[in-house]
């Protein structure tokens, strides 16, 4: 039996490319990104690079129909992002809010609408959008990315609940602090594990939900921290 093929976005660098690496043993790979990074790491996976840009309609439109084109199936979405535009909460402008919300919530629409048909066809499926603590414990250093996030997880429950009955499972996954950026020293204190992430911890649990032994978890929102977050 062929193995599952996975979509992963963002996945020249930083947490897509963690998820990308961790896949690679159990899935094939259509990498989309725009750098040109995405193709050097889809040589080194034996993977299929695409590049483009999450904010592009076409380009959306044209990583799906390559998917589709290679391998004839869908099996796996896996939606990381870049980060939206930052700064204070009253002086952002309406361009930042536009901007963040195209990268982060209407891309993962406008994808679920392209590859929906194909997992229903399929009778399976199964998405990990990758979100953000922030979208439960809002940061004002960075509002759109808090406030945007939580929309998406909100959508995905939605989508989850809609699709069930399909066969196709959906749930976000909230990283923590990654070690993908210097590590604030202010920051670490408040992490009870007293480090941050790398980014193939994120795409072990990317892996877990998009496996068939997360078959009855869907609609969830998956935080992976180090403890930052307590149970309420």
């Amino acid at each position: 039996m062929s193995r599952p093929v996975a979509i992963v976005t963002a996945a020249s660098s930083g947490i897509g490319a963690g998820i990308a690496r961790t896949l690679a043993s159990s899935h094939d790979l259509v990498l989309f990104a725009r750098s040109e990074a995405v193709v050097e790491l889809a040589n080194e996976l034996g993977a299929v690079a695409v590049r483009g840009s999450l904010t592009d309609a076409a380009d959306r439109e044209h990583l799906v129909a390559t998917t589709i084109e290679r391998f004839g199936r869908i099996d796996a979405v896996a939606v990381n992002s870049g980060h939206p535009p930052k700064g204070d909460l009253l002086e952002l402008t309406d361009e930042d809010w536009s901007t963040g919300f195209e990268l982060l919530f209407t891309s993962v629409v406008d994808l679920a609408r392209l590859v929906t048909p194909h997992m229903q066809a399929a009778g399976r499926g199964a998405w990990a959008v990758v979100t953000s603590y922030a979208s439960l414990l809002p940061e004002p250093a960075m509002p759109v990315s808090s406030v945007v996030r939580a929309a998406v997880q909100s959508w995905v429950k939605l989508y989850a609940t809609r699709v069930a009955a399909d066969g196709i499972r959906a749930n976000c996954v909230l990283p923590g602090f990654v070690q993908t950026h210097p590590v604030d020293r202010e920051r670490l204190a408040t992490i009870p594990q007293r480090r941050y992430a790398q980014p193939n911890e994120i795409g072990t649990v990317v892996r877990f939900l998009l496996s068939d032994e997360a078959s009855f978890v869907t609609g969830q929102n998956h935080v992976v921290d180090g403890g930052m977050i307590p149970l309420p």
